[in-house]
C-alpha cells in the first residue's frame, strides 16, 4: 500500500510555504502578459500533497488554478468569495459529490485538507498564466478575519 511518505520520496516533493509539499512539474516556455502587466509563463503545473490534519493555509494568487485529484482520500479546497465560504470536494466518488477536478478563480482567498484529518491527497494544479511567487499571498488571520467576519472559525482552522 503506498504511504504519503512514498509518494513524497518518489515524486521528490518539497515542503510547501503554503503548508503540504509539491514540486513543479512544469512551466511553459512561452509567456504572456498577465492582468497585472507583469510577463508569466503561459502555464504551471506541480503534484501537490496533504497528509493528515496538515493544511494548505488561506492564500490566494492572481491567476486561475485548476486543481486534478489523483489518489488518496478526498481533499476539501475551501474557498471565500463575497462573504461566503465553498467547499469543493476533490475525489474520486462523483455519485457522492465529489469532483475529479475543480477550479479556483483567480483572486479568490482559499486553502486545503485532508477530509476527515486522517490519510493522504495527492492532487495536481496548473495556473494560468503561470504561478509566480510574485504573485502569492499567504492570508493575515485578522485581516481575513476582519472581512470574513461569519467565517472566523475556518480561518482560524487555515491561517
Amino acid at each position: 500500500m503506498t504511504t504519503a511518505q512514498d509518494l513524497i520520496q518518489q515524486l521528490q516533493l518539497q515542503p510547501h510555504p503554503e503548508g503540504g509539499y509539491y514540486r513543479e512539474t512544469y512551466r511553459a516556455e512561452l509567456q504572456t502578459t498577465a492582468a497585472n502587466g507583469a510577463r508569466r509563463n503561459v502555464s504551471t503545473a506541480i503534484y501537490y500533497l496533504l497528509e493528515n490534519d496538515n493544511r494548505s493555509h488561506f492564500h490566494r494568487i492572481q491567476s486561475d488554478e485548476l486543481w486534478f485529484f489523483h489518489q488518496g482520500q478526498p481533499l476539501e479546497v475551501l474557498m471565500l468569495q463575497n462573504g461566503q465560504l465553498t467547499i469543493l470536494t476533490l475525489g474520486h466518488d462523483v455519485a457522492r459529490g465529489e469532483l475529479p477536478q475543480a477550479v479556483v478563480p483567480a483572486h479568490t482567498w482559499f486553502g486545503a485538507r485532508v477530509k476527515g484529518g486522517a490519510g493522504f491527497a495527492l492532487v495536481s494544479c496548473t495556473v494560468a498564466p503561470g504561478f509566480d511567487f510574485a504573485d502569492f499571498e499567504l492570508a493575515d488571520r485578522a485581516r481575513l478575519t476582519q472581512e470574513f467576519p461569519d467565517q472566523a472559525a475556518v480561518i482560524e482552522q487555515l491561517t
